[in-house]
C-alpha cells in the first residue's frame, strides 16, 4: 500500500484512482508537455488491470493535420465541437474511466493567447468536465518539434493560464513534474 499512496503527487492522484469507480481524467497543460503520452500511459494501465478504460484523442489533432490550409479562429469552434462530442460519447458509452487527451479548456486558453478571444459556444461548456481529476502537466520536459505546435518558446506563460483557469473554475487537479520517464513510472508503478 506504501507503493499506493506515493503513486503520484503524494497520493492525492491514487487516492481518486482507487476509491472513486468511473472517474474521468484530463490531461491538460502546454503544448510538448507529456499530454498525449501520460495519458495513452494511464489508460495501457488500467487496461492491464483489467480496468475498462478509453483515451479520448484530441480533436485538434485530426482537424488541422486533414484540413489542408493554414488554420483560422473559426476552425476552433469546429474543434471545440469536435472535442467536445467525442467526451460526450466516450462518457455515455459508460467506459469505467474515460482519459481525455485535453478537453475545451485547452481551446479557450489557446482561442485566447492566439486570437484575443473566445466563442462564448465554447466558454459555456467549459465546466462539461467538472467530475474530471486534471492532470496538468508541468513544461519541465524537452521540447519535442511538430508541425502543429506553435508555442516553444511561451510554455511557461501557458502553464501559468492553465493554471488559473483551473483555479478559476474550482477545477479538481493536480500538477505533474519531471522528465517523462519518471512520470510514466510514477502513473504505472504500484
Amino acid at each position: 500500500m506504501s507503493k499506493a499512496i506515493d503513486f503520484l503527487v503524494n497520493g492525492f492522484f491514487l487516492a481518486y484512482f482507487f476509491y472513486f469507480s468511473g472517474m474521468n481524467y484530463v490531461f491538460t497543460g502546454p503544448e510538448s508537455s507529456g499530454k498525449t503520452t501520460l495519458a495513452n500511459e494511464l489508460c495501457n494501465y488500467l487496461n492491464n488491470l483489467n480496468v475498462n478504460a478509453f483515451v479520448v484523442s484530441e480533436a485538434a489533432r485530426d482537424y488541422l493535420s486533414n484540413l489542408g490550409r493554414e488554420y483560422y479562429v473559426a476552425d476552433l469552434l469546429e474543434i471545440a465541437k469536435l472535442q467536445y462530442e467525442s467526451e460526450r460519447k466516450a462518457k455515455n458509452l459508460h467506459k469505467d474511466w474515460v482519459c481525455m487527451d485535453t478537453d475545451l479548456i485547452t481551446i479557450k486558453i489557446w482561442s485566447e493567447f492566439k486570437y484575443g478571444s473566445c466563442d462564448q459556444w465554447i466558454l459555456d461548456r467549459l465546466d462539461s468536465n467538472k467530475d474530471a481529476l486534471y492532470v496538468l502537466c508541468y513544461p519541465d520536459i524537452p521540447w519535442e518539434e511538430d508541425v502543429l505546435r506553435e508555442n516553444p518558446n511561451d510554455r511557461e506563460e501557458l502553464f501559468e493560464l492553465y493554471l488559473k483557469t483551473l483555479q478559476d473554475l474550482k477545477l479538481n487537479f493536480v500538477i505533474t513534474r519531471g522528465n517523462l520517464e519518471q512520470r510514466i513510472k510514477k502513473l504505472t508503478t504500484i
